[in-house]
Parts: structure tokens; sequence; C-alpha cells
């Protein structure tokens, strides 16, 4: 890519991930209370260690969450650095307040999955539980933070190696669902089957989450107005460009092609948008790409 200096990140793009981070946990917080608790179903994480707790002694599952997640923050400020840790911090208290919330809210009103669903339904209600607390971790990652806990274990590992972030999770939280046949007092197998069932299905949510937004694009437009278009996407996207000296061979006509990488289809499309704008008849060619590594890309991890 040409020279071209990225801008720090702007105070509105900061807003708007902790915007994006405080809905992604309310979506987590109601995939617990409204859905998991109820049953007494277990799934992995603090939460689920929590959840744990609050079954086999009735301490409830936001303190367990708050307690453990600081002794983990200690590492995660080390291994991860304090930006992480401030937006990590930040999650913690709002998963710890909305939990306890959400559950005094429900209970006021008696209203939650258990008498909507009905007592029969333990497999209705872990599975829609699942996908929103999958929904909720992944779109807090998305937006750059964290709900702590294996979360922070997973990022970690993820630092350096190039694992999925889910599959790291499940690895950590199997052995919290299955300590829950041996924790709480006459858990039985179908409830381990149960927990296990939201692991498979959360990590599925949260891959799902994840590799949609890092879907990434490669453009190679063909304009006379190259410049136009370069100007935009480098000023209004913030991406990088390349341009490659042409020539077409028919005509024998010198050229400029516009080389670029964008993540996202809000991204690709606005790029097909600006150049439809400034050159309808230019030429573009786009292609989904496996991976792109480098500033504002993913690291390049390697075993």
């Amino acid at each position: 890519m040409t020279g071209f200096k990225f801008p720090q990140k702007s105070l509105f793009s900061e807003l708007k991930d902790y915007v994006g981070i405080t809905i992604a946990l309310v979506i987590y917080s109601l995939g617990w209370a409204f859905f998991l608790l109820p049953y007494e179903l277990v799934s992995g994480g603090v939460a689920g260690i929590g959840a744990i707790v609050e079954y086999a002694t009735g301490f409830p599952i936001q303190y367990s969450f708050l307690i453990i997640n600081a002794v983990l923050l200690i590492v995660a400020i080390k291994e991860l650095g304090m930006k992480f840790c401030i937006k990590t911090i930040y999650a913690v208290f709002c998963v710890t307040f909305f939990l306890g919330f959400i559950k005094e809210l429900l209970v006021k009103y008696e209203f939650n999955a258990l008498s909507v669903l009905g007592p029969n339904a333990t497999f209705e209600a872990c599975i829609i539980g699942a996908a929103f607390c999958g929904l909720g971790i992944g779109l807090c990652f998305v937006n750059n933070g964290s709900s702590g806990g294996t979360d922070i274990i997973a990022a970690v590992v993820n630092k350096y190696r190039d694992v999925s972030l889910g599959r790291i999770i499940v690895y950590i939280d199997i052995a919290i669902v299955m300590s829950s046949f041996f924790v709480i007092k006459d858990c039985s197998l179908s409830k381990v089957f149960y927990g296990l069932i939201t692991l498979l299905i959360s990590s599925t949510m949260i891959d799902f989450v994840i590799n949609s937004n890092r879907r990434t694009t490669q453009f190679m437009i063909f304009s006379k107005k190259y410049e136009e278009i370069s100007d935009y996407i480098t000023t209004e996207l913030h991406r990088g460009v390349t341009l490659l000296n042409g020539m077409g061979y028919y005509s024998k006509e010198d050229s400029k092609v516009i080389v670029t990488m964008v993540r996202g289809s809000r991204e690709a499309s606005e790029i097909l948008r600006i150049v439809k704008e400034i050159d309808p008849n230019a030429f573009v060619s786009q292609a989904r790409v496996s991976g792109v590594f480098g500033y504002g890309f993913d690291k390049i991890k390697v075993k």
C-alpha cells in the first residue's frame, strides 16, 4: 500500500465501541437471566462458574462473576495491555449490573422463560439462551471488548496463536460444565448434556459473528478518475490504496489500477457505491480473500 498514515481512532469510534459493548452485554445477560438460570442450566465461562455456585449455595451469580474476574483482570493487564483492560473492566461491571438488575426485574414481575415456554421446555431454553450468550460475546469481541472470564484467556491465547476464539473458549469451558455434575447436588446427566449443547451453540455463534465481521474483500478498480476514488477510500474508509501501472492491450493506453482491501459487507458496499457515483464506467473486480494480515487487519500469527 502507499505511505498513507492511518488516523488515530477518533472519540466517536471509541464511543461507538462502548455502545456496541453495552448492547452486546445486555444480550448476554438476558440469555443467562431469562433463559438459562430459571431452568438451572449450566454453561461455560466465569458466568458458568457463578451459576454452579448459585445453584449449589445460593450465592448470586453476579457476585461470583465479579470476584473471579477481578483476579483474571490482573493477567489481562499484563498480557493484553491497559487499553484492552479498560473495556474489559467496563464489561465486567456491566455484566455484574445487568445480571443483577434483570434478575430482580424478572422476579418482581414473575416473568421469565419458565413462565413463557413452560416447565418442560428445557431444550428450547437451552438453545435460545445459548444463542443469546454467543451473540453477546461475539458482538463484544467485534467491538474490541471482552465480557471477561474465559474470554480473557481466549484473547491471550489468540494473541500468540491463530486459533479460533470460539474453539479456545469451548476447550476451557467443557471442564466447567462437567464439574457441575460433581458440585451441584442431585445434578442429572441430562443437565450436563444440556450444558454441553449450550457450549456448542454459543461457540458456533461466536465464530459466526466474528468471522462475518472479518470477511475481507479485495477490489481492483480500473478508472480514469482513480485519484477521486483513492482519496475517498483513504480519507473516508481509512483503508490503504495501492496504484498499479497498467496498459490496455487493445487501446495501448496507459492506465492506473486501484488495489484495496476492505473488511465487512458494509465497507464493500460503500466501495461499490462511491465508484458508481464517481465513475459509472469504471471496471471493477471484486474477490473474497481468505486472510489479510498487516496494519488495519489481522496480526500475523505463526506456531
